[in-house]
């Protein structure tokens, strides 16, 4: 995630305030130093730094403490509350008819970004199109129609026009049903004279509702002058980070929203369309300091749940607290937590498992390892009769065998899928007959109690090693 190092760094400073009933002067100093170091190697502009460093060290020492609030807690509280006022507000992006403008260097993600855009506007109930202008660089009109293709949207271009503004102009007559058009502009590798006259020119022909730039995570303080020259150019109304996946610094992005007097829009935090995330600052800087997102959490389980239903029309997961848990539901249930995302970002969003939690005290390649297992459990699973998938206790000896052979796994990996139902039918068990209240009771209590929350929703998953 971006500014990682920044949070890890936190937590551990904060840990030496365990204990304590109040800060002294030279605990705060250390606190502050290590903000000042994280965000400055992660490319924020030293103004910045400054600012929200002052901040801290103002109040941490003038502020009381709250009856009740330990020490550590006070000045986590002060540090969260200063780190969503540095990230700013949302963009306002209303769920209504719209035109967005996208502009960037290229390299900066701009194609990817508009298709998943519009898969969230499409899971969102509207109907969005994209429209792509980019006539500079090779395959763009390729890529653009391939992964509107993915995203399942409508899609304008035309590889054979070299006029970038009409090409926009009947894009927007093409997909006039749509209700939201997003139009995707050509990049050049810095920011040159024709690329502002063109997106201008454009700009002036989609009249956009809202404009919005589109970071590299990883661009550093480069950001500031671009950022600049694109508000002066066009007006930037928010900013789009992407390739949160990697090792980006993020810091120079944060520096572009503060340039342009604007605020983030939306993360991309991988590959594929459905990587995606609307910006919320007070879920980024919770996760970031190791307290979760659970908001950002149900969406996803919500999100995942419909999908996985999309694809077995026949399967309703109330159905596994009521009868038998198969090896059928244990797949789809699978298949649920593949369409949430990769493991570790999904980790970061429960209160005691992301960083400063489970994950900290994990191997880097664990999350690599739980998902490697899952494959090769959907791979043993297909090598199985109808009846073991109904049936899996009934397994013997010489059918774990048989099944080593037909899916190229050895007997042990069978064992373990066989192992892992059991744990998980024995934790369903519980649930089934609960009432409404115990039920309810349950989840607070697993939403609340910090790494207790990561240790129930273990026990429903296949996240063991």
């Amino acid at each position: 995630m971006v500014l990682d190092d920044l949070g890890s760094s936190l937590r551990d400073s904060l840990g030496k305030l365990s204990g304590q009933s109040r800060v002294t002067e030279e605990d705060v100093e250390d606190i502050v130093k290590e903000i000042q170091r994280s965000l400055l190697q992660a490319d924020v502009e030293v103004s910045l730094v400054m600012d929200l460093s002052d901040s801290i060290k103002e109040r941490a020492l003038e502020e009381e403490s709250p009856a009740g609030t330990s020490a550590r807690d006070h000045v986590l509280s002060i540090v969260y509350e200063e780190m969503v006022a540095l990230v700013g507000d949302s963009t306002e992006i209303p769920l209504e008819n719209q035109t967005i403008l996208l502009a960037g260097l290229q390299g900066s993600g701009k194609t990817t970004t508009s298709a998943k855009m519009a898969w969230w506007f499409a899971k969102k109930g509207l109907r969005p199109a994209i429209v792509q202008t980019d006539t500079f660089r090779p395959g763009a009109y390729d890529q653009a129609k391939e992964m509107a293709s993915r995203a399942e949207v409508d899609f304008y271009g035309d590889p054979d026009c070299e006029d970038p503004v009409e090409i926009a102009r009947k894009g927007l007559e093409a997909t006039s049903e749509a209700d939201v058009h997003i139009v995707d502009t050509a990049g050049r590798h810095a920011l040159e004279d024709d690329l502002i006259a063109e997106i201008e020119e454009i700009e002036r022909v989609v009249d956009p509702d809202r404009n919005l730039l589109v970071l590299d995570a990883a661009i550093g303080q480069g950001a500031k002058d671009q950022a600049s020259q694109f508000d002066d150019s066009i007006g930037i109304d928010g900013v789009a980070i992407t390739k949160l996946d990697g090792t980006a610094k993020g810091g120079g992005a944060l520096t572009a929203v503060n340039e342009t007097d604007s605020s983030i829009a939306f993360l991309g935090t991988g590959e594929e369309v459905r990587d995606i995330e609307r910006f919320e600052p007070s879920g980024f800087i919770s996760r970031l300091l190791g307290m979760g997102d659970l908001k950002q959490l149900t969406e996803r389980v919500e999100r995942a749940m419909e999908e996985t239903q999309e694809e077995e029309e026949d399967w309703d997961p109330e159905d596994m607290l009521k009868g038998e848990f198969t090896l059928k539901d244990m797949r789809r249930q699978m298949q649920a937590m593949n369409n949430m995302g990769p493991l570790d970002q999904v980790m970061d969003m429960i209160p005691g498992m992301g960083g400063g939690g489970l994950m900290d005290e994990l191997p880097d390649d664990a999350m690599d390892v739980t998902q490697d297992r899952m494959r090769s459990f959907e791979v043993i699973m297909d090598s199985m009769t109808e009846l073991e998938l109904e049936n899996p206790r009934a397994i013997g000896a010489s059918q774990v065998e048989r099944i080593a052979r037909g899916s190229g796994k050895d007997e042990e990996r069978v064992q373990e899928l066989l192992e892992q139902h059991k744990m998980m039918s024995q934790t369903l068990k519980q649930f089934q007959g609960m009432g409404q209240g115990n039920m309810e009771r349950m989840m607070k209590k697993m939403q609340g109690g910090g790494g207790g929350g990561g240790g129930g929703m273990g026990g429903m998953g296949p996240f063991g090693d």
